[in-house]
Protein backbone atom coordinates (compact mmCIF):
# COMPACT_ATOMS: atom_id res chain seq x y z
CA UNK A 1 0.00 0.00 0.00
CA UNK A 2 2.99 2.12 -0.01
CA UNK A 3 1.47 4.49 -3.39
CA UNK A 4 -1.46 5.18 -1.67
CA UNK A 5 0.19 5.51 1.98
CA UNK A 6 2.52 8.49 -0.15
CA UNK A 7 -0.23 10.21 -1.05
CA UNK A 8 -2.22 10.31 2.35
CA UNK A 9 0.94 11.28 4.25
CA UNK A 10 0.71 14.55 1.76
CA UNK A 11 4.88 14.13 0.61
CA UNK A 12 5.91 15.46 -2.67
CA UNK A 13 3.64 13.32 -5.45
CA UNK A 14 6.77 13.62 -7.75
CA UNK A 15 8.16 10.09 -6.03
CA UNK A 16 5.43 7.91 -6.60
CA UNK A 17 7.28 6.02 -9.24
CA UNK A 18 10.22 4.74 -7.33
CA UNK A 19 8.02 3.51 -4.55
CA UNK A 20 5.52 1.92 -6.87
CA UNK A 21 7.45 -1.41 -7.33
CA UNK A 22 7.21 -1.57 -3.41
CA UNK A 23 3.89 -1.99 -2.76
CA UNK A 24 3.69 -6.27 -3.40
CA UNK A 25 6.16 -6.41 -0.93
CA UNK A 26 4.03 -4.13 1.57
CA UNK A 27 0.76 -5.78 1.05
CA UNK A 28 0.00 -9.35 0.86
CA UNK A 29 -1.67 -10.05 -2.15
CA UNK A 30 -4.98 -11.27 0.09
CA UNK A 31 -4.95 -8.35 1.94
CA UNK A 32 -4.61 -6.09 -1.11
CA UNK A 33 -7.86 -8.20 -3.14
CA UNK A 34 -9.60 -7.52 -0.22
CA UNK A 35 -8.68 -3.71 -0.56
CA UNK A 36 -10.29 -4.07 -4.25
CA UNK A 37 -13.16 -6.18 -3.09
CA UNK A 38 -14.09 -4.09 -0.61
CA UNK A 39 -13.70 -1.07 -2.00
CA UNK A 40 -15.50 -2.11 -5.78
CA UNK A 41 -18.72 -3.34 -3.53
CA UNK A 42 -19.12 0.27 -2.67
CA UNK A 43 -18.64 1.42 -6.07
CA UNK A 44 -21.77 -1.12 -6.63
CA UNK A 45 -23.57 -0.22 -4.12
CA UNK A 46 -23.09 3.86 -4.89
CA UNK A 47 -24.77 3.09 -8.48
CA UNK A 48 -26.67 0.82 -7.55
CA UNK A 49 -28.46 3.05 -5.39
CA UNK A 50 -29.31 5.28 -8.14
CA UNK A 51 -31.08 3.07 -10.20
CA UNK A 52 -32.66 1.36 -7.63
CA UNK A 53 -34.40 4.63 -5.78
CA UNK A 54 -35.46 5.25 -9.40
CA UNK A 55 -37.52 2.43 -10.03
CA UNK A 56 -39.08 3.29 -7.01
CA UNK A 57 -39.87 6.92 -6.74
CA UNK A 58 -43.62 7.06 -7.95
CA UNK A 59 -44.16 4.91 -4.17
CA UNK A 60 -41.36 7.14 -2.04
CA UNK A 61 -43.49 10.49 -3.38
CA UNK A 62 -46.50 8.80 -2.71
CA UNK A 63 -45.16 8.05 1.00
CA UNK A 64 -43.88 11.52 2.01
CA UNK A 65 -46.49 13.07 -0.12
CA UNK A 66 -44.05 14.12 -2.55
CA UNK A 67 -45.95 15.55 -5.80
CA UNK A 68 -44.40 13.94 -8.99
CA UNK A 69 -42.45 17.36 -10.16
CA UNK A 70 -40.98 18.26 -6.73
CA UNK A 71 -40.23 14.45 -6.02
CA UNK A 72 -37.73 14.54 -8.49
CA UNK A 73 -35.15 16.05 -6.38
CA UNK A 74 -35.08 12.64 -4.23
CA UNK A 75 -32.83 11.76 -7.05
CA UNK A 76 -31.29 14.91 -8.41
CA UNK A 77 -29.73 15.78 -4.95
CA UNK A 78 -27.88 12.48 -4.61
CA UNK A 79 -26.90 13.18 -8.42
CA UNK A 80 -25.49 16.40 -7.61
CA UNK A 81 -23.83 15.82 -4.36
CA UNK A 82 -21.69 12.93 -6.32
CA UNK A 83 -21.34 14.38 -9.14
CA UNK A 84 -19.33 16.97 -6.78
CA UNK A 85 -17.51 14.96 -4.89
CA UNK A 86 -15.95 12.63 -7.19
CA UNK A 87 -13.27 14.96 -8.63
CA UNK A 88 -12.62 15.91 -4.97
CA UNK A 89 -12.07 12.07 -3.57
CA UNK A 90 -8.29 12.32 -4.96
CA UNK A 91 -7.27 15.28 -2.65
CA UNK A 92 -9.62 14.40 0.35
CA UNK A 93 -7.95 10.83 0.61
CA UNK A 94 -4.41 12.74 0.55
CA UNK A 95 -5.87 14.91 3.43
CA UNK A 96 -7.24 12.27 5.71
CA UNK A 97 -5.38 9.46 4.72
CA UNK A 98 -7.09 6.64 2.27
CA UNK A 99 -7.75 4.40 4.89
CA UNK A 100 -9.86 7.14 7.45
CA UNK A 101 -12.01 8.29 3.76
CA UNK A 102 -12.86 5.19 2.72
CA UNK A 103 -13.95 3.57 6.13
CA UNK A 104 -16.07 7.09 7.30
CA UNK A 105 -17.60 7.83 4.48
CA UNK A 106 -18.67 3.74 3.68
CA UNK A 107 -20.37 4.18 7.20
CA UNK A 108 -22.04 7.68 6.58
CA UNK A 109 -23.41 5.89 3.02
CA UNK A 110 -24.58 2.74 5.18
CA UNK A 111 -26.34 5.02 8.25
CA UNK A 112 -27.53 7.78 5.80
CA UNK A 113 -29.17 4.68 3.11
CA UNK A 114 -30.99 3.43 6.64
CA UNK A 115 -32.38 6.91 7.60
CA UNK A 116 -33.58 7.91 3.80
CA UNK A 117 -36.13 4.92 4.91
CA UNK A 118 -37.43 6.87 7.92
CA UNK A 119 -37.82 10.16 6.18
CA UNK A 120 -41.00 11.73 7.02
CA UNK A 121 -41.26 14.64 4.52
CA UNK A 122 -39.51 15.66 1.33
CA UNK A 123 -37.31 18.42 2.28
CA UNK A 124 -35.99 15.74 5.19
CA UNK A 125 -35.91 12.86 2.16
CA UNK A 126 -33.69 15.78 -0.31
CA UNK A 127 -31.22 16.20 2.80
CA UNK A 128 -30.80 13.02 3.74
CA UNK A 129 -30.55 11.14 0.14
CA UNK A 130 -28.09 14.79 -0.45
CA UNK A 131 -25.46 13.46 2.25
CA UNK A 132 -26.04 9.26 1.01
CA UNK A 133 -25.01 10.78 -2.19
CA UNK A 134 -21.57 12.68 -0.96
CA UNK A 135 -20.34 9.49 1.08
CA UNK A 136 -21.45 7.37 -1.64
CA UNK A 137 -19.94 9.07 -4.54
CA UNK A 138 -16.38 8.72 -2.69
CA UNK A 139 -16.91 5.18 -3.04
CA UNK A 140 -16.88 5.37 -7.04
CA UNK A 141 -13.78 6.81 -7.76
CA UNK A 142 -11.99 5.62 -4.74
CA UNK A 143 -12.82 1.95 -6.16
CA UNK A 144 -10.94 2.87 -9.01
CA UNK A 145 -7.95 4.63 -7.98
CA UNK A 146 -7.10 1.42 -5.96
CA UNK A 147 -7.08 -0.49 -8.35
CA UNK A 148 -5.07 1.49 -10.55
CA UNK A 149 -2.50 2.29 -7.97
CA UNK A 150 -2.45 -0.58 -5.85
CA UNK A 151 -2.70 -3.97 -8.31
CA UNK A 152 0.39 -4.91 -10.40
CA UNK A 153 -0.23 -3.72 -14.30
CA UNK A 154 -0.99 -7.51 -15.07
CA UNK A 155 -3.69 -7.85 -12.59
CA UNK A 156 -5.38 -4.52 -12.97
CA UNK A 157 -7.79 -6.10 -15.87
CA UNK A 158 -8.95 -8.14 -13.03
CA UNK A 159 -9.66 -5.64 -10.97
CA UNK A 160 -11.48 -3.55 -13.63
CA UNK A 161 -13.35 -6.47 -14.12
CA UNK A 162 -14.90 -6.18 -10.96
CA UNK A 163 -15.05 -2.34 -11.11
CA UNK A 164 -17.29 -3.08 -14.62
CA UNK A 165 -19.75 -4.90 -12.22
CA UNK A 166 -20.25 -1.38 -10.61
CA UNK A 167 -20.54 0.70 -13.71
CA UNK A 168 -22.66 -1.68 -16.12
CA UNK A 169 -24.10 -4.42 -14.08
CA UNK A 170 -25.37 -2.07 -11.53
CA UNK A 171 -27.64 0.15 -13.73
CA UNK A 172 -28.99 -2.69 -15.55
CA UNK A 173 -29.92 -4.61 -12.71
CA UNK A 174 -30.96 -1.89 -10.36
CA UNK A 175 -34.69 -1.32 -11.67
CA UNK A 176 -35.00 -5.24 -11.31
CA UNK A 177 -34.21 -5.55 -7.47
CA UNK A 178 -35.89 -2.16 -6.84
CA UNK A 179 -39.03 -3.16 -8.66
CA UNK A 180 -39.33 -6.57 -6.68
CA UNK A 181 -38.45 -4.86 -3.00
CA UNK A 182 -41.07 -2.28 -3.62
CA UNK A 183 -43.58 -4.54 -5.24
CA UNK A 184 -43.16 -7.21 -2.72
CA UNK A 185 -42.00 -5.81 0.62
CA UNK A 186 -42.39 -1.83 0.65
CA UNK A 187 -40.22 0.86 -0.73
CA UNK A 188 -38.34 1.25 2.74
CA UNK A 189 -36.42 -1.72 1.63
CA UNK A 190 -34.91 -0.57 -1.20
CA UNK A 191 -32.57 1.44 1.77
CA UNK A 192 -32.05 -1.53 3.69
CA UNK A 193 -30.85 -3.61 1.04
CA UNK A 194 -27.33 -1.55 1.35
CA UNK A 195 -26.85 -3.10 4.74
CA UNK A 196 -25.77 -6.17 4.52
CA UNK A 197 -23.24 -6.10 2.17
CA UNK A 198 -22.45 -2.77 3.42
CA UNK A 199 -21.13 -4.57 6.68
CA UNK A 200 -18.93 -7.01 4.47
CA UNK A 201 -17.52 -3.94 2.38
CA UNK A 202 -16.92 -2.18 5.73
CA UNK A 203 -14.89 -4.97 7.29
CA UNK A 204 -12.69 -5.70 3.89
CA UNK A 205 -11.92 -2.15 3.96
CA UNK A 206 -11.15 -2.51 7.59
CA UNK A 207 -8.55 -5.27 7.34
CA UNK A 208 -6.75 -4.25 4.26
CA UNK A 209 -6.61 -0.47 4.15
CA UNK A 210 -2.71 0.25 5.88
CA UNK A 211 -3.67 2.84 8.57
CA UNK A 212 -2.12 6.35 7.57
CA UNK A 213 -1.19 9.41 9.41
CA UNK A 214 -3.74 12.61 8.04
CA UNK A 215 -2.00 15.57 6.81
CA UNK A 216 -4.39 18.70 7.70
CA UNK A 217 -2.35 21.17 6.53
CA UNK A 218 -2.96 20.70 3.30
CA UNK A 219 -6.39 22.13 3.75
CA UNK A 220 -4.44 25.60 4.07
CA UNK A 221 -2.62 24.58 0.55
CA UNK A 222 -5.69 23.52 -1.12
CA UNK A 223 -6.69 24.42 -4.43
CA UNK A 224 -9.84 26.62 -3.24
CA UNK A 225 -10.50 28.37 -6.08
CA UNK A 226 -10.22 25.36 -8.16
CA UNK A 227 -12.45 23.60 -5.74
CA UNK A 228 -15.14 26.30 -5.46
CA UNK A 229 -15.74 27.06 -9.06
CA UNK A 230 -16.23 23.23 -10.04
CA UNK A 231 -18.51 22.61 -7.30
CA UNK A 232 -20.43 25.72 -8.16
CA UNK A 233 -20.21 24.90 -11.69
CA UNK A 234 -21.20 21.42 -11.73
CA UNK A 235 -23.95 21.53 -8.96
CA UNK A 236 -25.60 24.40 -11.62
CA UNK A 237 -25.16 22.43 -14.43
CA UNK A 238 -26.20 18.51 -12.84
CA UNK A 239 -29.10 20.86 -12.01
CA UNK A 240 -29.96 22.00 -15.64
CA UNK A 241 -29.89 18.78 -16.73
CA UNK A 242 -32.17 17.23 -13.94
CA UNK A 243 -34.70 19.98 -13.94
CA UNK A 244 -34.35 21.53 -17.69
CA UNK A 245 -36.88 19.47 -19.27
CA UNK A 246 -39.59 20.04 -16.62
CA UNK A 247 -38.93 23.65 -16.39
CA UNK A 248 -39.00 23.90 -20.25
CA UNK A 249 -35.46 24.73 -20.64
CA UNK A 250 -34.44 28.31 -21.58
CA UNK A 251 -37.97 29.51 -20.83
CA UNK A 252 -37.51 29.38 -17.42
CA UNK A 253 -35.42 32.20 -15.60
CA UNK A 254 -34.07 29.47 -13.02
CA UNK A 255 -32.63 27.68 -15.90
CA UNK A 256 -31.47 30.52 -17.60
CA UNK A 257 -29.36 31.06 -14.22
CA UNK A 258 -28.63 28.18 -13.67
CA UNK A 259 -26.60 27.88 -16.76
CA UNK A 260 -25.21 31.00 -17.04
CA UNK A 261 -23.79 30.64 -13.42
CA UNK A 262 -22.49 27.02 -14.60
CA UNK A 263 -20.59 28.26 -17.38
CA UNK A 264 -19.06 31.18 -15.66
CA UNK A 265 -18.10 28.45 -12.89
CA UNK A 266 -16.51 26.03 -15.04
CA UNK A 267 -14.74 28.62 -17.30
CA UNK A 268 -12.87 29.96 -14.20
CA UNK A 269 -12.19 26.02 -13.07
CA UNK A 270 -10.49 25.12 -16.75
CA UNK A 271 -9.07 28.52 -16.16
CA UNK A 272 -7.22 27.57 -12.59
CA UNK A 273 -6.60 24.45 -13.20
CA UNK A 274 -4.36 25.13 -16.11
CA UNK A 275 -2.59 27.88 -13.94
CA UNK A 276 -2.11 26.71 -10.51
CA UNK A 277 1.11 25.21 -9.77
CA UNK A 278 -0.77 22.21 -7.40
CA UNK A 279 -4.53 21.74 -9.32
CA UNK A 280 -7.34 19.13 -7.90
CA UNK A 281 -7.26 17.99 -11.78
CA UNK A 282 -4.38 17.50 -13.52
CA UNK A 283 -6.43 18.41 -16.39
CA UNK A 284 -3.31 17.87 -19.12
CA UNK A 285 -3.74 14.53 -19.09
CA UNK A 286 -6.79 14.83 -21.21
CA UNK A 287 -4.29 16.05 -24.48
CA UNK A 288 -2.53 12.48 -23.89
CA UNK A 289 -4.22 10.33 -26.96
CA UNK A 290 -5.57 7.18 -25.23
CA UNK A 291 -7.09 9.02 -22.32
CA UNK A 292 -8.66 12.06 -24.36
CA UNK A 293 -10.03 9.33 -26.89
CA UNK A 294 -10.94 7.37 -23.74
CA UNK A 295 -12.98 9.64 -21.89
CA UNK A 296 -15.08 11.00 -25.44
CA UNK A 297 -15.98 7.14 -25.62
CA UNK A 298 -16.67 6.82 -22.16
CA UNK A 299 -19.13 10.06 -22.10
CA UNK A 300 -20.94 8.65 -25.00
CA UNK A 301 -20.89 5.13 -23.09
CA UNK A 302 -22.52 6.62 -20.13
CA UNK A 303 -25.21 8.72 -23.06
CA UNK A 304 -26.19 5.08 -23.92
CA UNK A 305 -25.50 3.05 -20.42
CA UNK A 306 -28.01 5.48 -17.94
CA UNK A 307 -30.30 7.07 -21.55
CA UNK A 308 -31.40 3.54 -22.34
CA UNK A 309 -32.32 2.70 -18.40
CA UNK A 310 -34.01 5.25 -18.60
CA UNK A 311 -35.88 5.16 -21.98
CA UNK A 312 -36.79 1.37 -21.44
CA UNK A 313 -39.12 2.00 -18.31
CA UNK A 314 -40.70 4.50 -19.61
CA UNK A 315 -41.74 2.80 -22.79
CA UNK A 316 -42.61 -0.45 -20.98
CA UNK A 317 -45.32 1.92 -18.58
CA UNK A 318 -46.79 4.46 -20.96
CA UNK A 319 -46.88 2.05 -23.92
CA UNK A 320 -46.88 -1.99 -22.55
CA UNK A 321 -48.66 -0.26 -18.45
CA UNK A 322 -46.23 -2.52 -16.54
CA UNK A 323 -45.58 -1.84 -12.60
CA UNK A 324 -42.34 -1.91 -11.78
CA UNK A 325 -41.43 -5.48 -10.96
CA UNK A 326 -42.71 -6.22 -15.06
CA UNK A 327 -40.07 -3.53 -15.87
CA UNK A 328 -37.49 -5.34 -13.36
CA UNK A 329 -37.62 -8.43 -14.73
CA UNK A 330 -37.55 -7.12 -18.27
CA UNK A 331 -34.41 -5.30 -17.69
CA UNK A 332 -32.86 -7.75 -16.25
CA UNK A 333 -31.80 -9.58 -19.40
CA UNK A 334 -29.36 -6.57 -19.66
CA UNK A 335 -27.88 -7.58 -16.49
CA UNK A 336 -27.69 -11.22 -15.57
CA UNK A 337 -25.84 -11.94 -18.80
CA UNK A 338 -23.26 -9.50 -18.17
CA UNK A 339 -22.79 -11.54 -14.04
CA UNK A 340 -21.36 -14.13 -16.53
CA UNK A 341 -19.80 -12.47 -19.36
CA UNK A 342 -17.60 -9.74 -17.20
CA UNK A 343 -15.55 -12.53 -15.67
CA UNK A 344 -14.56 -13.80 -18.48
CA UNK A 345 -13.77 -10.45 -20.41
CA UNK A 346 -9.58 -10.08 -18.36
CA UNK A 347 -8.75 -13.89 -20.20
CA UNK A 348 -10.00 -12.14 -23.99
CA UNK A 349 -7.75 -9.18 -23.33
CA UNK A 350 -4.88 -11.50 -23.03
CA UNK A 351 -6.03 -13.51 -25.97
CA UNK A 352 -7.15 -10.33 -28.24
CA UNK A 353 -5.84 -6.48 -28.96
CA UNK A 354 -7.71 -4.30 -26.20
CA UNK A 355 -9.33 -2.07 -29.58
CA UNK A 356 -10.98 -5.05 -31.27
CA UNK A 357 -13.16 -6.01 -27.72
CA UNK A 358 -13.86 -2.50 -27.49
CA UNK A 359 -14.78 -1.74 -31.58
CA UNK A 360 -17.03 -5.25 -30.54
CA UNK A 361 -18.65 -4.16 -27.98
CA UNK A 362 -19.87 -0.91 -29.10
CA UNK A 363 -20.93 -1.98 -32.18
CA UNK A 364 -23.08 -4.58 -30.20
CA UNK A 365 -24.66 -2.04 -27.97
CA UNK A 366 -25.36 0.06 -31.49
CA UNK A 367 -26.71 -2.97 -32.90
CA UNK A 368 -28.83 -3.54 -30.01
CA UNK A 369 -30.49 0.01 -29.86
CA UNK A 370 -31.45 -0.52 -33.83
CA UNK A 371 -33.05 -3.42 -33.09
CA UNK A 372 -35.61 -1.44 -31.93
CA UNK A 373 -36.07 0.84 -34.55
CA UNK A 374 -38.99 -0.58 -35.77
CA UNK A 375 -41.41 -0.81 -32.96
CA UNK A 376 -45.17 -1.64 -32.95
CA UNK A 377 -47.78 -1.52 -30.31
CA UNK A 378 -46.98 -5.20 -29.63
CA UNK A 379 -43.32 -4.82 -29.03
CA UNK A 380 -43.06 -6.01 -25.41
CA UNK A 381 -40.92 -8.49 -23.04
CA UNK A 382 -40.89 -10.94 -25.76
CA UNK A 383 -39.70 -8.91 -28.49
CA UNK A 384 -37.04 -6.43 -26.29
CA UNK A 385 -35.82 -10.47 -25.13
CA UNK A 386 -33.10 -10.56 -27.68
CA UNK A 387 -31.98 -6.75 -28.16
CA UNK A 388 -31.70 -6.56 -24.17
CA UNK A 389 -28.98 -9.69 -24.51
CA UNK A 390 -26.97 -8.11 -27.15
CA UNK A 391 -26.81 -5.18 -25.07
CA UNK A 392 -25.76 -6.89 -22.52
CA UNK A 393 -22.72 -8.43 -24.24
CA UNK A 394 -21.98 -5.63 -25.45
CA UNK A 395 -21.86 -3.51 -22.16
CA UNK A 396 -19.68 -6.60 -20.99
CA UNK A 397 -17.36 -6.31 -23.52
CA UNK A 398 -16.79 -2.58 -23.30
CA UNK A 399 -15.54 -1.16 -19.74
CA UNK A 400 -12.73 -3.32 -18.36
CA UNK A 401 -10.91 -2.86 -21.97
CA UNK A 402 -11.95 0.67 -21.90
CA UNK A 403 -10.56 1.55 -18.38
CA UNK A 404 -7.43 -0.04 -19.22
CA UNK A 405 -6.22 1.64 -22.13
CA UNK A 406 -7.28 4.81 -21.26
CA UNK A 407 -5.57 4.48 -17.59
CA UNK A 408 -2.48 2.33 -18.95
CA UNK A 409 0.20 4.48 -18.65
CA UNK A 410 -0.64 6.85 -16.09
CA UNK A 411 1.87 7.70 -13.41
CA UNK A 412 1.09 7.38 -9.82
CA UNK A 413 0.44 10.57 -9.25
CA UNK A 414 -1.74 11.21 -11.54
CA UNK A 415 -4.18 8.28 -10.85
CA UNK A 416 -6.31 10.11 -7.91
CA UNK A 417 -7.08 12.82 -11.20
CA UNK A 418 -7.33 10.37 -14.32
CA UNK A 419 -9.90 8.24 -11.82
CA UNK A 420 -11.69 11.48 -10.89
CA UNK A 421 -12.44 12.39 -14.89
CA UNK A 422 -13.12 9.13 -15.69
CA UNK A 423 -15.70 8.31 -13.48
CA UNK A 424 -16.97 12.07 -13.42
CA UNK A 425 -17.35 12.29 -17.50
CA UNK A 426 -19.20 9.18 -17.14
CA UNK A 427 -21.84 9.91 -14.69
CA UNK A 428 -22.39 13.52 -16.39
CA UNK A 429 -23.01 11.63 -19.54
CA UNK A 430 -25.49 9.64 -18.31
CA UNK A 431 -26.69 13.40 -17.04
CA UNK A 432 -26.77 15.09 -20.57
CA UNK A 433 -28.11 11.46 -21.77
CA UNK A 434 -31.29 11.61 -19.66
CA UNK A 435 -31.77 14.78 -20.07
CA UNK A 436 -31.65 15.02 -23.66
CA UNK A 437 -33.67 12.17 -24.20
CA UNK A 438 -35.86 13.58 -22.42
CA UNK A 439 -36.92 16.53 -24.35
CA UNK A 440 -36.26 14.33 -27.54
CA UNK A 441 -38.88 11.83 -26.84
CA UNK A 442 -41.84 15.01 -25.94
CA UNK A 443 -40.64 16.53 -29.16
CA UNK A 444 -40.46 13.64 -31.38
CA UNK A 445 -43.87 12.61 -30.21
CA UNK A 446 -45.43 16.31 -30.64
CA UNK A 447 -43.71 15.80 -34.49
CA UNK A 448 -45.31 12.15 -34.98
CA UNK A 449 -48.71 13.06 -33.69
CA UNK A 450 -49.08 16.45 -35.98
CA UNK A 451 -48.39 14.28 -39.24
CA UNK A 452 -50.56 11.27 -37.75
CA UNK A 453 -53.54 13.92 -36.59
CA UNK A 454 -53.00 15.95 -40.51
CA UNK A 455 -53.23 12.38 -41.80
CA UNK A 456 -57.06 11.47 -40.13
CA UNK A 457 -59.60 13.88 -41.54
CA UNK A 458 -63.29 13.51 -40.79
CA UNK A 459 -63.66 14.29 -44.48
CA UNK A 460 -61.81 10.97 -45.10
CA UNK A 461 -64.13 8.27 -45.85
CA UNK A 462 -62.43 5.84 -43.48
CA UNK A 463 -62.29 8.24 -40.78
CA UNK A 464 -66.15 8.81 -40.73
CA UNK A 465 -66.20 5.03 -41.39
CA UNK A 466 -64.17 4.53 -38.43
CA UNK A 467 -65.81 6.91 -36.18
CA UNK A 468 -69.32 5.36 -36.84
CA UNK A 469 -68.24 1.79 -36.15
CA UNK A 470 -66.66 3.41 -32.61
CA UNK A 471 -69.85 4.64 -31.90
CA UNK A 472 -71.67 1.71 -32.71
CA UNK A 473 -69.57 -0.12 -30.33
CA UNK A 474 -69.91 2.49 -27.30
CA UNK A 475 -73.95 2.33 -27.94
CA UNK A 476 -73.80 -1.51 -27.75
CA UNK A 477 -71.78 -1.33 -24.60
CA UNK A 478 -73.86 1.19 -22.63
CA UNK A 479 -73.86 4.69 -23.62
CA UNK A 480 -77.39 6.05 -24.29
CA UNK A 481 -76.43 8.49 -25.57
CA UNK A 482 -75.42 9.29 -29.27
CA UNK A 483 -73.62 11.66 -29.62
CA UNK A 484 -71.74 11.01 -25.83
CA UNK A 485 -70.98 7.47 -28.05
CA UNK A 486 -69.63 9.22 -30.95
CA UNK A 487 -68.06 11.64 -28.83
CA UNK A 488 -66.27 8.63 -26.99
CA UNK A 489 -64.93 7.54 -30.47
CA UNK A 490 -63.35 10.25 -31.02
CA UNK A 491 -61.20 10.55 -27.86
CA UNK A 492 -60.67 6.82 -28.70
CA UNK A 493 -58.99 7.60 -32.18
CA UNK A 494 -57.21 10.68 -30.62
CA UNK A 495 -55.56 8.07 -28.02
CA UNK A 496 -55.07 5.38 -30.48
CA UNK A 497 -52.63 8.48 -32.59
CA UNK A 498 -51.18 9.54 -29.21
CA UNK A 499 -50.36 6.14 -28.72
CA UNK A 500 -48.93 5.29 -32.25
CA UNK A 501 -47.22 8.59 -31.84
CA UNK A 502 -45.26 7.99 -28.98
CA UNK A 503 -44.16 4.51 -30.12
CA UNK A 504 -42.54 6.07 -32.82
CA UNK A 505 -40.78 8.93 -30.74
CA UNK A 506 -39.77 5.47 -28.74
CA UNK A 507 -38.07 4.34 -32.20
CA UNK A 508 -36.52 7.41 -32.89
CA UNK A 509 -34.88 7.73 -29.46
CA UNK A 510 -33.28 4.37 -29.83
CA UNK A 511 -31.89 4.65 -33.32
CA UNK A 512 -30.34 8.03 -31.74
CA UNK A 513 -28.83 6.32 -28.89
CA UNK A 514 -27.55 3.83 -31.76
CA UNK A 515 -25.97 6.85 -33.39
CA UNK A 516 -24.33 8.13 -30.21
CA UNK A 517 -22.57 4.47 -29.32
CA UNK A 518 -21.73 4.62 -33.43
CA UNK A 519 -19.65 7.84 -32.49
CA UNK A 520 -18.29 6.21 -29.76
CA UNK A 521 -16.87 3.48 -31.99
CA UNK A 522 -15.24 5.95 -34.08
CA UNK A 523 -13.45 7.84 -31.38
CA UNK A 524 -12.25 4.15 -30.31
CA UNK A 525 -10.74 3.74 -33.73
CA UNK A 526 -8.46 6.55 -32.76
CA UNK A 527 -6.75 4.66 -29.76
CA UNK A 528 -3.37 3.60 -29.77
CA UNK A 529 -2.10 0.21 -29.10
CA UNK A 530 -0.68 0.39 -25.06
CA UNK A 531 2.41 -0.80 -24.45
CA UNK A 532 1.47 -1.67 -20.63
CA UNK A 533 -1.38 -4.11 -21.72
CA UNK A 534 -0.01 -8.17 -22.16
CA UNK A 535 -2.32 -10.08 -25.00
CA UNK A 536 -3.14 -10.64 -28.23
CA UNK A 537 -2.88 -7.31 -29.54
CA UNK A 538 -0.77 -5.44 -26.77
CA UNK A 539 2.64 -6.33 -26.21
Amino acid sequence: MATLQIAANGNSLTRPAAAAPVAPAVMSPLRMWAAVVGSTLGAFMAVLNIQIVNASLADIQGAIGAGTDDGGWISTSYLIAEIVVIPLSAWLARVFSVRNYLLVNAILFLIFSVACAFAANLQQMIILRAIQGFSGGVLIPMAFTIIITLLPKAKQPIGLALFALSATFAPAIGPTIGGYLTENWGWEHIFYVNLVPGALMVGLLWVSLDRAPMNLKLLAKGDWPGIVTMAIGLAALQTVLEEGNKEDWFGSDFIVRLSVIAAVSLTLFLIIELKTANPLLNLRLLVRRNFGFGIVANFLLGIALYGSVFVLPIYLTRIQGYNSEQIGMVLAWTGIPQLLLIPLVPRLMKRFDVRLLIVVGFALFAASNFMNVHMTGDYASDQLFWPNIVRAIGQALVFTPLSAIATAGIEQENAGSASALFNMMRNLGGAVGIASLQTFLSKREQFHSNILTNSVSVFEEATRDRIARLTGYFVNHGVSDQALASHKAVVAIALKIRKQANIMAFSDTFFLLGVALVVALLATLLLRKPGQLSGGGAH
